[in-house]
């Protein structure tokens, strides 16, 4: 019963690789639409896209993360 409930733990943990690629799409298409808008301003916003890429990132290594806890920290007595 354990078992199966880490593996659904598991498995919920790794959804959060779905929502980075959400939002590193909406990251990405606020940046062209914001760069079209003001094309003198590109460069500056440039680097705030990097920067909502990294933090996006960083959201999806915590999901392995704690996909690799819940199955293997987390043992049966």
């Amino acid at each position: 019963m354990l078992e199966g409930a880490k593996s659904i733990g598991a498995g919920a943990a790794t959804i959060a690789s779905a929502g980075a690629a959400i939002g590193i799409g909406n990251v990405l298409s606020s940046s062209i639409h914001s760069m079209a808008r003001n094309p003198s301003l590109a460069k500056q916003l440039f680097g705030y896209a990097i920067l909502g890429f990294a933090l996006t990132e960083a959201i999806a290594s915590f999901a392995p993360m704690m996909a690799f806890l819940i199955s293997f920290v987390f043992q049966v007595p």
